[in-house]
């Protein structure tokens, strides 16, 4: 075995053990790091050299917009004016098959254009939605499936925290990044919709008309519409313009949105103490772990080039004549497979190092590399066992829907993100036609 397998093999396999074994993963990357340093940096001045480009890794300007992305949403959610946003979706959607699911799916998009976390919007939307759809008679598989399946697109639409850590951490243009997943995202949501909207014309009994709504006419109908959901939006589309127009940095744009939501609230009176405080503290503590991550990962990616390991396995796959879209399919497959074990920031960490000198030597188009890898990852969010929109659902929901309903809620909203994914890797327009515009 040559010297660059044993390090590949020590690295990577010793990564993947630990992960698997369920140690957190920055204690996974920190100790592996640690011993990589000693090993195949020299000793001492290769723990110094350690510690230098670990500070060196976290303090890039271009991980800025992490915590004013994750901040926007934790403002929107702790002032209130999330729960305005969904009343306003509902009172627009009536007489329409599932109502109330096409609600969570509509509701959870607009969330996801202001907000940079997954897990915060399934946890809401199931704290919210749920007990309310399970009252109505909804049947648990239609009410649970449409909150996991939207919390999953929010890691495609932007503003979203792990596409700025993918960026970041390939190499991958951010502001390119945060705009492929425009297209991808929005037609998932579309499908989403259609998907219920046939499911209950064919089994009316999943979720029961909603006779006892409250019915809103004119104005009140529509008061929401203007007063809440519209201006909500326009901070995404602010950001988003922003980006496709290359007026700002994905910094600038995460600054003007963090600014755009503060202002947005204290004009709706609702900017209180309280909720600054629990917003900046979520943000905190999210961000913070973000960071450490990076850290464990940038210096990890090194040992790996310094070692060899890197051009060894780059060298070793790229030599077996297959063509680049055979290696491509296998990557997406490897990820998928990961996504059922591990979570995605373990599945970046652990890939990233070893698929990025492929891309670049096979001169795939990084950005759609990029979103098949988001869409990849958003699948290992639903995959059972362990996917972990799915532990979050468990959290919020009651104790009448069993892990049994969850698996099968989420298996159709599983098989569109497939199709997707083939969608996009078949047809790279998908991806790339708007992040074109940049130039």
């Amino acid at each position: 075995m040559s010297s660059w397998q044993i390090a590949a093999w020590l690295m990577l396999g010793g990564s993947t053990l630990l992960l698997f074994m369920g140690m957190p993963v920055a204690l996974t990357f920190l100790g592996v790091n640690i011993v990589g340093a000693v090993l195949y940096m020299g000793g001492e001045p290769g723990l110094v050299q350690l510690v230098r480009n670990s500070v060196s890794s976290v303090a890039a300007f271009a991980l800025t917009p992490i915590p004013l992305f994750v901040l926007m949403g934790e403002i929107l959610f702790h002032t209130g004016l999330a729960l305005k946003v969904i009343e306003g979706v509902e009172r627009l959607i009536v007489r329409v098959p599932g109502r109330l699911a096409v609600v969570a799916v509509v509701a959870g998009t607009v969330f996801s254009a202001i907000s940079g976390s997954t897990i915060a919007t399934t946890a809401m939307l199931g704290s919210l939605m749920l007990p309310v759809m399970l009252a109505r008679g909804y049947h648990p598989t239609i009410a649970t499936g449409p909150i996991m399946a939207i919390g999953a697109v929010d890691m495609l639409i932007p503003p979203s925290a792990l596409t700025v850590l993918l960026g970041s951490l390939s190499g991958i243009s951010i502001s390119k990044l945060l705009l492929g997943g425009v297209m991808p995202g929005i037609l998932l949501s579309v499908a989403f919709v259609a998907w219920i909207i046939v499911r209950v014309r064919i089994s009316p009994h999943l979720a029961p008309a909603d006779t006892e709504v409250e019915q809103h006419h004119g104005w009140a109908r529509w008061h929401l519409l203007f007063a809440y959901v519209l201006p909500t939006l326009s901070i995404f589309g602010v950001v988003v313009g922003a980006l496709a127009a290359g007026w700002a940095t994905p910094t600038e744009c995460a600054a003007l949105g963090a600014f755009a939501t503060m202002l947005l609230a204290a004009l709706y009176r609702v900017l209180r103490w309280e909720a600054v405080l629990k917003a900046l503290k979520g943000t905190a503590g999210i961000s913070g772990m973000i960071l450490f991550i990076i850290l464990g990962a940038t210096t990890f990616a090194q040992i790996l080039s310094f070692s060899g390991a890197s051009s060894g396995l780059v060298q070793f796959i790229t030599g077996h004549g297959l063509s680049a879209n055979q290696i491509l399919i296998g990557m997406m497959l490897l990820l998928i497979f990961l996504g059922i074990f591990v979570d995605q920031v373990s599945m970046m960490m652990i890939t990233l190092p070893i698929f990025m000198p492929i891309v670049n030597t096979l001169g795939i188009d990084p950005v759609w590399f990029g979103v098949l890898f988001l869409i990849c990852m958003q699948l290992g969010l639903l995959l059972p066992p362990h996917g972990l929109l799915l532990m979050t659902m468990r959290g919020v929901a009651p104790p009448s829907v069993t892990m049994g309903h969850i698996f099968m809620a989420v298996t159709p909203y599983v098989v569109m993100s497939l199709l997707l994914l083939a969608a996009v890797f078949m047809v790279p327009g998908i991806a790339t036609w708007l992040p074109g515009w940049m130039g």
